[in-house]
């Protein structure tokens, strides 16, 4: 028999999109489409309803990131952040309508209905976007944890909601929200490392201060070398190496989820696993500009994550754990 996958029906959960809420999916799949290239070459794999939710949910948390990153007066920044809140809180109520005017709301009011999406993760980002806001730095990894869970694990779990768990009485169903979270704690640490010259000249420092003391960074990079007498490649492999754990632990979510759900999970996550072996071959690059991958090896991953490769051999793994 096929597995089945879990999670509950909404029991408004309507049939079929009216035109109005296409057009507000067409419209969060465009920003989604412009905006967050790597996410988006993940959720293609994705049947059509799916994609439709988590363009939804990526327009949304674009939205709020927006605000924090934007050029507003940070007193202006928290009403904006207030009335984010607001219109989450009216999505769900379900208090959105078909016609409403905000196409954003539209399309995260109808896949909200469509599947079990915990929104209080929502309310978590708005957490986590009033600290950048607010301009707090982390001294110590528990620290900054704290942050990245707010801004990264709760995606992960909010994404979890859209593609669901498939039936299996195995060890870590139970776990399948936590791996999610760490999963998004790995992809949002990586992003720290790709970001951190352009964080910096924000006025942004995320690494914890711990870290940055330790390896001769705590003044901070200001231009494209790393601080004199400074150990930034340490300063790099040390959080290369959190970060492949937190991996390690997150691509445990994988054979947990239907094929295609498990080929966009490990599309996303093998572009940013990618990412950090190049990061962690050439640290100082980082400082010149930022790392990315070339559309050829991001293709190759996703053929690796659509042909189950990376679920196969994660379950293999954690079969050898056990026994």
């Amino acid at each position: 028999m096929s597995p089945t996958v879990e999670g509950p029906t909404h029991p408004s959960a309507p049939s079929a999109p009216s035109a109005p809420v296409l057009a507000a999916y067409s419209y969060c799949e465009a920003v989604t489409g412009t905006q967050a290239r790597n996410f988006a070459y993940g959720i293609r794999l994705l049947p059509t309803d799916k994609r439709q939710a988590m363009s939804a949910l990526y327009a949304f948390s674009r939205r709020v990131d927006d605000i924090g990153d934007g050029t507003l007066e940070p007193g202006a920044k928290l009403a904006r952040l207030e009335e984010t809140r607001v219109l989450l809180g009216r999505v769900r109520a379900d208090e959105v309508d078909e016609d409403d005017t905000d196409p954003v709301a539209v399309a995260l009011a109808h896949a909200a209905r469509r599947f079990p999406i915990p929104l209080e993760g929502l309310d978590e980002l708005i957490d986590g976007v009033l600290m950048d806001v607010r301009g707090e730095t982390y001294e110590t990894w528990d620290d900054l944890r704290a942050y990245c869970r707010c801004v990264a694990g709760a995606i992960g779990r909010l994404s979890l909601g859209v593609f669901g768990t498939v039936n299996t009485t195995g060890p870590g169903a139970a776990r399948a929200a936590e791996y999610a979270d760490t999963l998004g704690l790995a992809l949002q640490l990586t992003n720290i490392l790709r970001d951190v010259r352009e964080d910096a000249a924000n006025g942004r420092t995320y690494l914890p201060a711990e870290d940055l003391t330790k390896f001769g960074c705590a003044e901070g990079f200001t231009g494209d070398r790393a601080p004199v007498g400074s150990d930034f490649a340490g300063l790099v492999h040390h959080e290369v190496r959190r970060a492949r754990a937190l991996f390690v632990e997150g691509y445990r979510l994988l054979p947990l989820l239907d094929r295609r759900s498990g080929a966009c999970v490990a599309a996303m996550a093998g572009i940013y696993r990618r990412l950090l072996d190049r990061i962690e071959r050439e640290p100082e690059a980082v400082l010149r500009g930022r790392v990315s991958l070339p559309p050829h090896e991001k293709a190759y991953v996703a053929v690796r994550g659509l042909s189950g490769l990376d679920a196969r051999t994660i379950s293999r793994q954690n079969t050898r754990r056990r026994t």
